[in-house]
């Protein structure tokens, strides 16, 4: 049967208390619905919750403290808790965690907190790894990363904005961002984008990433997730806007652009030197994991003149006994490492590592062993594997492996040519996007010098700084 819409129902007008049971039962037809009859005085009353999110002492605390109240029962209801005749309310608190108490020959219902959600400790974090930053992750309970930003930034000026998100199971949303550095405009732009999320269920923060993105098909991500509560921290005091969410372990940071994926906590950390040598590597990754198996392929199959002889016939000797076609041997080689790679990720830790290292050795081997591939075939895929790791954004490392497809077909069809035009392709798509009025290639489309300087220097300090003097000026 039909769950009736909660607009539809309403509380007894006379307050019948077996009425509101019937009430509660049709809108809660679960087995996790508990309600306790109480005496309260001379009233007989119940109190009902959802047992399964709710801890069960404060409900007796709360009822133990009415019984000993010496003033009227009323007088301590309508001081101690939420009074509503709205069943959306009542529905909603519930869900919420929250308690309901009913009294015989009241028109009202008497609404306290004693909720208790499921909830893990802290932990390092799991994806976003670093050498010298915080050793602490982000949970899935929005109070503790809330708090794990306030001790972070220790500043009044960092506000907190909640919002609510979906059409019916709506999720709480919260805003963080620093008043006076951040533009009160992208601000009013994400709470605007986020009005217009209709979805029943949210169940994390890369779903509503997705649902913020301006251009949801282009392969680039647009915004950055993370779970690591420093990284959320330096970008709030950049002037960015950070919105945590409920029952979410990882926070989205916006506006985007494409350096911000190759950015991590320990350029902060570091020496304007070792930060600049670490992000100077990350670009030779960038430009590996996309490029070296198109290359290899156009080599081989076009542009064999532009690499020395010498090289040339190691390659010729190398694949002289293997059958297929260089692009087919590169998408074999390719597929499988994905394949070795996915099956490294969903399976359990101590097998995933044999999996990865043991599976990798054998059947890279094997099949230069079959004449499947050859030699320099297996080194071309083992450099591009080991640049794709050295990118600190997991999305990112997973778009540019994408896009390393499309570029091989084209080194396989017009040779270096092929590469020039999918780079060309690329740049104008990534001219072409934009994160909330901002250009997504900046700080090298708009050039400013100063931008890109500011990124890898310890630039914590120097924000900080400013802030407290913007801030001073201000409150003058």
């Amino acid at each position: 049967m039909k769950k009736p819409p909660g607009s539809a129902l309403a509380l007894h007008q006379e307050g019948d208390l077996n009425s509101n049971i019937e009430l509660l039962h049709s809108l809660f037809p679960t087995s996790d619905l508990t309600i306790k009859k109480a005496l309260f005085g001379e009233e007989k009353g119940i109190i009902a919750y959802v047992n399964s999110i709710v801890k069960e002492e404060k409900i007796d605390q709360f009822a133990t403290d009415i019984l000993e109240y010496k003033e009227s029962i009323y007088q301590y209801l309508y001081s101690h808790t939420t009074v509503t005749k709205k069943i959306e309310e009542i529905e909603r608190s519930i869900l919420e965690g929250k308690s309901v108490c009913f009294i015989n020959g009241e028109i009202h219902a008497f609404l306290f907190s004693a909720e208790e959600f499921p909830e893990r400790p802290f932990s390092p974090p799991s994806i976003d790894n670093s050498i010298k930053g915080l050793k602490i992750s982000f949970v899935e309970t929005i109070h503790s990363n809330l708090a794990l930003l306030r001790r972070l930034i220790q500043s009044r000026d960092l506000l907190f904005k909640e919002t609510k998100i979906g059409k019916e199971n709506k999720s709480i949303a919260t805003l963080a961002y620093l008043d006076g550095v951040v533009n009160s405009e992208l601000v009013s732009q994400i709470e605007s984008k986020l009005s217009t999320i209709t979805f029943d269920t949210i169940l994390n923060s890369n779903q509503i990433a997705q649902m913020l993105e301006k251009y949801p098909f282009s392969l680039f991500p647009q915004l950055v997730t993370t779970e690591r509560p420093d990284i959320a921290a330096e970008a709030i005091q950049k002037g960015k806007v950070v919105i945590v969410l409920d029952h979410s372990s990882e926070v989205i940071i916006l506006p985007g652009s494409f350096i911000s994926f190759f950015k991590s906590i320990d350029d902060s950390s570091s020496r304007p030197v070792i930060a600049f040598f670490t992000f100077f590597l990350r670009v030779i990754a960038l430009f590996i994991t996309l490029y070296l198996p198109g290359i290899y392929i156009s080599i081989v199959s076009f542009n064999y003149d532009v690499v020395p002889l010498k090289l040339i016939i190691s390659i010729g000797e190398s694949r002289a006994n293997v059958p297929f076609d260089p692009l087919v041997e590169a998408f074999i080689m390719e597929l499988t490492l994905e394949m070795l790679r996915e099956a490294a990720i969903r399976l359990p830790t101590p097998i995933s590592t044999t999996v990865g290292v043991v599976g990798g050795i054998v059947i890279g081997q094997s099949a230069v062993q079959a004449g499947i591939v050859s030699n320099i075939m297996v080194i071309v895929v083992a450099i591009t594997a080991i640049s794709s790791f050295i990118i600190p954004n997991y999305d990112m490392a997973t778009s540019l492996r994408i896009l390393r497809f499309p570029i091989m077909i084209m080194a396989s069809i017009f040779g270096l040519i092929g590469i020039i035009a999918s780079t060309m392709i690329i740049i104008g798509h990534g001219l072409k996007l934009s994160s909330y009025n901002e250009s997504y290639t900046q700080p090298f489309s708009p050039m400013s010098f100063k931008q890109l300087k500011n990124k890898y220097q310890n630039s914590a300090l120097s924000i900080l700084l400013k802030h407290h003097i913007t801030s001073q000026k201000k409150r003058k």
